[in-house]
């Protein structure tokens, strides 16, 4: 009997455009409708539409008086010629003092103190030469970052000493900790055994040692005055007021803002400060901050115009509010035009920026009146208006589940580039091998178009990705520099047109993933595979790649997945960022 040879499958006809286009456009507003979606549900409402808070002042003279009907010698800046000598302490993270030693050397340490974390703090205390007992003390408590005591604080603790305070300033106690996980409590108590020390001179009277609190140590003052309520007054330049997650989610807001981000960057600062901090083991976030024994001592409050990074207006109000819960009534507070936020003039990436112009001579108007008891007469709220552009999302709360989803979508897209990347350069080897022993077969035999394909939709996406970063990165660049005190670039450059540039080509991006889709289920149809049953050795056909759908070798069809899965992964990201609502 005759073999009877196999019939042959005529290769179908091409679909037309109108064809093609029918089967993309469902394709592509699915497509649209799930990033939208995914946009749409992690978006954190947060009205920061400008407010234009003031708070008025009652005189423009910052200028602090007393009454002084004794006739009271009150000592000035430049009365006194300063001495300086060093003390170090080694203290232990639970706040234990472990050692301690004249001079900038640690002294021996006791063997029970084996195993536990213990930082050699260095303290730098200057004192007025000739000055009578019984003097006051300041011990000086640090911003945000890692300052030392021979770097920080030098020009205005000087000052102190020089009109009779005995003024000491450490290392910033930070142990192993970093700033996304400080231990305010063992700072305090660290800053405490300063206090301690200071109590203990015979020149110093230990009833009046206070404490300046600039910035981040305002969160730490806090848990300080509870540990030990005998602080005579405190000094709060550029205080935070409110909780780390609603004070730092004020600063950035109001600053990407006033750079000029395009406002779909404040999509990406509502998601970052909802982010459950406590689950990653960072507890300081929500720390409680308004508290009435917070301000229940003699206080200054020291603000600049131009700072951009404090709530002045709310946090103003919140501390006299918890002053009066207190029952004290010595507040007073300064406004500074022109000062930035560590009330210097100028640029602070610069040094030897000056301080502003009465600042320290009210300060220590101020201090010397204070500790000796006597009654202020000038106004209690003086200097320029106090200004705030938005208010403070006090109703920004902890999202566990967006938390959760971010991270592992990051983490996604990560792995998924990496896989990408490798299988890449896997393929770029074989590429490159092949051709180098002049080999016909090719590399990655990729079919109808999809090599092509892929290779336009990665670049899109790629180019899309290092736009995102550049735009975020020159805002944050300029967010820093505002910080500093510098004024905002007057053309915002990359980080205004980066948002709806990045929008316009995702949206090219995902109308090219639906003609592949549709490219995709054109050629299976084709070949026999989106039937059923499917066509007698369809299946075969594209594993052994005599017939492939996408591409001829396993290589090429592995390249595709990892790459068409990483790919779409960024695109998930940016809808997690909330770029396709903004």
């Amino acid at each position: 009997m005759p073999k009877q040879e196999e019939p042959v499958t005529a290769s179908p006809a091409p679909w037309s455009r109108g064809r093609r286009l029918m089967l993309s456009l469902p394709i592509f507003v699915i497509l649209m409708a799930l990033l939208v979606t995914i946009s749409g549900l992690t978006t954190v409402p947060w009205n920061n539409e400008p407010t234009g808070q003031t708070f008025a002042t009652l005189s423009p003279d910052t200028a602090v008086t007393f009454a002084n009907p004794d006739g009271i010698r009150l000592d000035a800046r430049g009365d006194y010629q300063v001495s300086e000598r060093y003390v170090t302490m080694s203290v232990a993270r639970d706040g234990s003092l472990v050692a301690q030693a004249d001079g900038r050397d640690p002294a021996p340490r006791p063997a029970s103190a084996a195993g536990q974390e213990i930082q050699d703090i260095r303290v730098l205390v200057r004192e007025p030469v000739g000055a009578a007992g019984g003097r006051p003390g300041v011990v000086f408590m640090h911003g945000a970052g890692y300052g030392s005591c021979d770097d920080s604080f030098g020009d205005v603790a000087r000052d102190l000493a020089s009109a009779g305070f005995v003024t000491a300033v450490l290392d910033k106690p930070v142990w192993s900790t970093t700033d996304l996980d400080r231990d305010y409590p063992a700072s305090a108590k660290a800053y405490d055994l300063v206090i301690d020390y200071l109590r203990s001179l015979p020149g110093v009277d230990a009833g009046q040692v206070g404490i300046y609190a600039t910035s981040e140590s305002t969160w730490i003052s806090g848990y300080l005055l509870a540990d030990d309520p005998d602080v005579a007054f405190q000094v709060l330049l550029s205080p935070m007021v409110y909780s780390p997650r609603h004070a730092l989610g004020f600063f950035v807001s109001q600053d990407f803002a006033l750079v000029g981000a395009h406002d779909g960057y404040q999509s990406i600062v509502r998601r970052v400060f909802s982010i459950d901090s406590g689950m990653l083991g960072f507890a300081n976030f929500d720390i409680s901050v308004l508290d009435p024994a917070t301000y229940a001592i003699p206080t200054f409050i020291a603000y600049g115009s131009k700072d951009v990074m404090t709530a002045q207006v709310e946090g103003a109000e919140a501390m006299v509010t918890e002053a009066q819960r207190a029952g004290n009534r010595n507040m007073t507070i300064r406004s500074y035009p022109i000062a930035n936020h560590v009330l210097r003039l100028g640029d602070e990436a610069q040094s030897d920026t000056p301080f502003a112009d009465r600042y320290v001579d009210d300060l220590i108007d101020w201090a010397v009146g204070t500790t000796h008891g006597l009654t202020q007469t000038s106004e209690r709220v003086a200097g320029a208006t106090i200004y705030q552009s938005i208010a403070v999302p006090t109703g920004l709360r902890p999202n566990r589940a967006g938390t959760i989803y971010g991270l592992a979508l990051h983490a996604l897209m990560i792995l998924s580039l990496l896989a990408a990347a490798v299988t890449g350069l896997v393929a770029l080897g074989r590429w490159i091998w092949r051709t180098a022993r002049r080999r016909s077969a090719p590399a990655l035999g990729y079919a109808h178009g999809f090599g092509g394909m892929l290779l336009t939709v990665t670049l899109a996406t790629l180019a899309a990705l290092v736009v995102f970063g550049a735009g975020l990165g020159q805002v944050v660049m300029g967010v820093v520099h505002l910080a500093w005190g510098a004024a905002p670039a007057e053309d915002p450059g990359v980080m205004q047109w980066s948002w709806p540039f990045i929008e316009v080509v995702c949206t090219a991006v995902v109308w090219a993933w639906s003609r592949v889709i549709a490219r995709l289920i054109e050629v299976s149809i084709g070949r026999g595979v989106l039937r059923w049953p499917p066509s007698r050795g369809a299946i075969a056909g594209i594993v052994t790649g005599r017939e492939p759908v996408i591409a001829a070798t396993r290589l090429g069809r592995a390249l595709f997945w990892i790459t068409s899965f990483a790919m779409f992964s960024v695109l998930l990201v940016f809808a997690f960022w909330g770029l396709f609502v903004y």
